[in-house]
């Protein structure tokens, strides 16, 4: 009998179910105490994403001939992460955004209070699942503990967080782009590095796999940020599930603002390319990789 072709959507959904049927595992039920706080968690963490970077580490670890089954538990714990994120970054305090995925965001739907809890709680979860003996023992002790490493650097002061800080000193202020690309080299692109990089270690990449995937998801995050700045002016609002032209009312600097929507659609084209030069050395295990680069910048939400 034979198999289908091989196609982006088809293993993206997959694997998004994969993702999806696991989270559902490993979260808390609602029905257990307190109940609010699971909602809210689910709620957020069940909301309708892409799953991006899970897959990315999913797709990483095959890349260099890995069991994308022993990368699940990390995976799910580094949605975790992003979803804690989504709703932080939403609060009054910060971007103060209504819609999220086209719902209301958490603090519109449970309050600030409880969506704050939300966030927190789904940080904690990440690390415990991440690093309980349900991972472990699919993951080597040695490498089990450099992916809670990778995970916990790209998200604090000198990653993710930090570039969140950076971005709100930088509202109503004129900024270069170097700045602009220090800001989201962590605030989007750190987390999207260490999806691949611990999908890289989990499948046992040598150091040279390792350093290749790392420049291929620092190049594919960048991308995906300057894609997402040409979408907040481009898209439909129903279709990308978020507030259409949010930065520019918050006096934010994009890419597009700084260097031309033309200017920024070649950039990210660029980057695209660099990633895909990245992995070039890479067997056909690395497939998924080279048309996700191309789907981050190509894509309409």
């Amino acid at each position: 009998m034979a198999t289908e072709p091989w196609s982006l959507r088809s293993y993206l959904q997959q694997r998004s179910e994969l993702i999806e049927t696991a989270l559902n595992d490993y979260l808390p039920v609602v029905e257990s105490s307190p109940s609010r706080l699971h909602e809210a968690m689910r709620y957020s963490v069940f909301a309708g994403g892409k799953r991006l970077r899970p897959i990315l580490l999913l797709a990483a670890c095959e890349a260099v001939g890995g069991d994308a089954a022993k990368a699940l538990p990390a995976a799910c714990s580094l949605e975790m992460v992003h979803c804690y994120s989504l709703v932080h970054d939403d609060l009054p305090a910060m971007d103060d955004d209504d819609l999220r995925r086209g719902q209301p965001t958490n603090h519109r739907v449970f309050g600030e209070a409880t969506a704050i809890l939300a966030g927190d709680a789904l940080l904690t979860e990440a690390f415990a699942l991440l690093s309980s003996a349900t991972t472990c023992a699919k993951i080597a002790p040695a490498p089990c503990c450099e992916v809670v490493q990778i995970l916990a650097r790209s998200i604090g002061s000198t990653g993710m967080v930090g570039g969140q800080v950076v971005d709100m000193e930088s509202e109503e202020r004129a900024i270069d782009l170097a700045t602009l690309e220090f800001i989201h080299t962590r605030k989007t692109g750190a987390l999207i590095r260490a999806a691949v990089e611990m999908g890289a270690v989990i499948g046992e990449a040598t150091d040279e796999q390792r350093q290749a995937l790392c420049r291929y998801a620092e190049a594919a995050g960048l991308a995906f940020q300057v894609a997402d700045d040409i979408l907040d002016i481009v898209a439909d609002q129903a279709e990308l599930g978020k507030s259409i032209g949010s930065d520019q009312d918050r006096g934010k600097a994009t890419f597009p603002s700084l260097i031309g929507l033309g200017q920024a659609r070649r950039r990210a084209a660029e980057l695209k390319q660099q990633a895909l030069t990245e992995i070039a050395a890479l067997d056909d295990s690395a497939r998924a990789l080279r048309e996700i680069a191309t789907y981050i910048v190509d894509r309409s939400n």
